[in-house]
């Protein structure tokens, strides 16, 4: 996302070391030198590090099932962009920001389905094809009661719509700070039309539908975190023309004029093929996978602050925690004694008596 350059230059101390020199596009505000903002489509590309142990590995999370959720988070948004008749470029948007998100935060401690909501709402705004939060709501309940084959009844509107609603809203305000409100995508859609252009095969109906079919597929996958928009644009079209064996330039090699190598492409298009051979998961799957990862996490925190595993504090944790034990349980004291009246039933029955005393003082009071 954005990346910024340090503070500000404080005013140099008598001996001290001479301040950095500020690098290009720095700021002067009152008396303090601030340095320069880079935003770059190049930043939204992650080095190999990130890319190799994300924040899901982290929490225990295996990367098979780190995998899946993405793929089933990118279709839950495109399905969503077809039901809310959303254009295409806004669906795009959403699942681009879901992958890069999910670099930066854990599927373990957000929820997968919260966030594909918050994409869905925040790439409406981007792509200036706003829809309201509610009615984002009402589009994935349906897709979940479709999901578990229920039959689909109307959202209530409830305490609970209101806290979900809350909660898409919180989930679409840290996607923005995560990100560092760096949420333009460039999507090679475009490209794809100029370069077959440029290549005279732009009159193949078959072939321009083919490449723009693999260019939406490829949105599932994390590619569009790991390549330029212009190498996606040229393994679409290679791979498009390979299965409608259409010959292409090769002598040289048509993609190396458009800056593109041959191990990027063959790594798109083996990204892309992949995802046609994976077998269908079910989502209540991987949410229970989820929730065990969670339970896990609580468990190593108990265990770290001193509890036993059934969450009742250990005897040697003496802060906080009286190790002696109580004579008996609050359930039989609570049984000795007989239940205390309401406030306004014990006044009425003070005013009774009271009236009965005025009345005949020589008659016996019932207590």
């Amino acid at each position: 996302a954005a990346v910024g350059g340090g503070g500000p230059a404080g005013p140099q101390a008598a001996g001290a070391a001479p301040a950095p020199v500020p690098g290009p596009g720095a700021v002067l505000i009152g008396d303090r030198l601030y340095s320069g903002v880079l935003i770059t489509l190049e930043n939204c590309l992650l080095p190999e590090h990130t890319l190799r142990f994300t924040p899901s590995m982290s929490s225990g999370l295996d990367p098979d099932t780190e995998t899946e959720l993405r793929v089933t988070g990118c279709e839950l948004i495109q399905a969503a962009g077809i039901l809310l008749r959303l254009p295409q470029v806004a669906m795009a948007t959403g699942q681009v920001l879901f992958q890069r998100f999910f670099y930066t935060k854990s599927f373990v401690k957000h929820s997968m389905e919260h966030v594909s909501m918050a994409c869905v709402h925040l790439a409406s705004k981007i792509e200036e094809a706003p829809r309201r939060i509610r009615d984002v709501i009402n589009v994935f309940h349906r897709l979940r009661h479709l999901r578990e084959k229920k039959k689909p009844v109307p959202l209530i509107l409830d305490q609970e719509y209101v806290n979900l609603k809350n909660q898409i809203i919180k989930a679409e305000r840290r996607v923005l700070k995560e990100l560092g409100f760096c949420v333009h995508v460039k999507h090679p859609h475009k490209i794809i039309v100029m370069y077959l252009q440029v290549l005279e095969c732009e009159r193949n109906q078959h072939l321009v539908q083919t490449s723009w079919n693999y260019m939406n597929d490829s949105l599932r996958t994390d590619v569009f975190v790991r390549f330029q928009p212009e190498s996606i644009a040229c393994a679409c079209i290679y791979l498009a023309a390979r299965t409608l064996e259409i010959p292409l330039p090769n002598r040289p090699h048509w993609f190396l004029l458009f800056g593109a190598t041959e191990e990027e492409i063959q790594e798109i298009c083996l990204k892309i093929l992949q995802l046609y051979t994976r077998k269908k998961v079910d989502l209540s799957d991987l949410e229970s996978k989820i929730e065990k990862k969670k339970l896990a996490i609580e468990e190593a925190k108990a265990q770290a602050k001193g509890l036993v595993p059934e969450g009742v504090p250990s005897l040697d944790n003496t802060s906080g925690f009286s190790p002696i034990p109580k004579n008996e349980s609050p359930k039989e004291v609570k049984g000795n004694k007989p239940s205390p009246l309401p406030v306004q039933a014990m006044k009425n029955a003070k005013r009774k008596t009271e009236g009965a005393k005025r009345t005949s003082s020589n008659s016996p009071v019932n207590g």
